[in-house]
């Protein structure tokens, strides 16, 4: 990422925002070059909101993924929109994500307060490298007229085309400010956080219909020793019959979960880690709102 040599420093919040699935969370890591937010084809992947931090010599940018936005249906749901609310009360930059074929926002609300924001909007046409040359000069007419305050950019956040440029050009909207947090600070979340999400990473990639998101995880301990980092990991379900899919024939599902995000983890960290898993039933944990404090999901 470039350097502004001869200026003062840059420093700012950058919040993306759109509907699920519609590659916010690639665009993420690819801006921030560390796998921070978990990618998988399922929609609401992302939960909660989740920093990552880019710096420079003379900027620092602090970019948030959201969850995607949607009409929520249950408690847990409620909670993660309002992550998108705060996104927008903090934001110096707005990034708004849409995919080739998309029409609008699922909450016709937030698309009025990105139609209205006082604060630069990049609208990020994304996936572009799925449309021909016809449907994406269609596209970017229908959201120019859409969102005529907006910068336009096509990107592809998968195959990286487009992001540098998009990226320099929130440098040099960046407000000038001193930075924020340590410039050595790839994220505000804590290891265990990373732990949660690799594991939960894996149960979206290998189980299907509910399981995926009746599923919360917490990490009970996480000992880092010289050569090793030691992890016990509970994963929460709602269910008895849920437990047993995930667990598998004599514990062969909950083994497979384990061994790929035991070799993400020693990725991540660096080091060797092991990592033991159980399961437990934590009875409609998702319309709980003692409980979704707990996890995070509620102050």
């Amino acid at each position: 990422m470039p350097n502004m040599p001869n200026v003062k420093h840059k420093a700012g919040f950058v919040n993306i925002i759109g509907n699920p699935n519609v590659g916010k969370s690639t665009l993420m890591n690819a801006f921030v070059g560390e796998k921070l937010s978990i990618i998988t084809s399922k929609a609401q992947t992302t939960r909660h909101r989740i920093l990552g931090i880019v710096n420079g010599e003379n900027f620092q940018v602090i970019l948030s993924d959201t969850p995607g936005i949607i009409k929520p249906a249950y408690e847990l749901q409620s909670a993660m929109m309002d992550f998108v609310k705060s996104a927008f009360e903090d934001a110096d930059i707005l990034l708004y994500m849409v995919e080739i074929g998309e029409k609008a926002l699922k909450d016709e609300a937030f698309f009025e307060k990105i139609k209205n924001s006082q604060i630069p909007v990049l609208l990020l046409l994304n996936k572009i490298d799925t449309a021909d040359q016809a449907l994406l000069e269609e596209q970017v007419q229908y959201w120019q007229e859409q969102l005529p305050k907006a910068e336009l950019h096509p990107i592809s956040a998968l195959s990286n085309f487009n992001v540098k440029n998009v990226f320099e050009r929130i440098i040099e909207l960046l407000p000038e400010s001193p930075p924020y947090f340590p410039k050595d600070q790839l994220t505000d979340r804590p290891e265990r956080f990373f732990v949660n999400e690799t594991i939960r990473e894996k149960i979206l990639k290998h189980y299907k219909k509910e399981i995926p998101y009746a599923v919360e995880i917490e990490t009970e301990e996480f000992l880092e020793e010289e050569g090793i980092i030691r992890i016990r990991s509970v994963i929460m379900v709602e269910r008895n019959s849920q437990k047993g899919i995930l667990i598998g024939h004599k514990g062969s599902a909950l083994k497979r979960v384990g061994v790929e995000a035991r070799k993400d983890l020693e990725q991540f960290f660096d080091k060797q880690v092991h990592i033991e898993l159980y399961v437990k039933v934590n009875k409609d944990w998702r319309s709980d709102s003692r409980q979704l404090r707990r996890f995070g999901y509620q102050s």
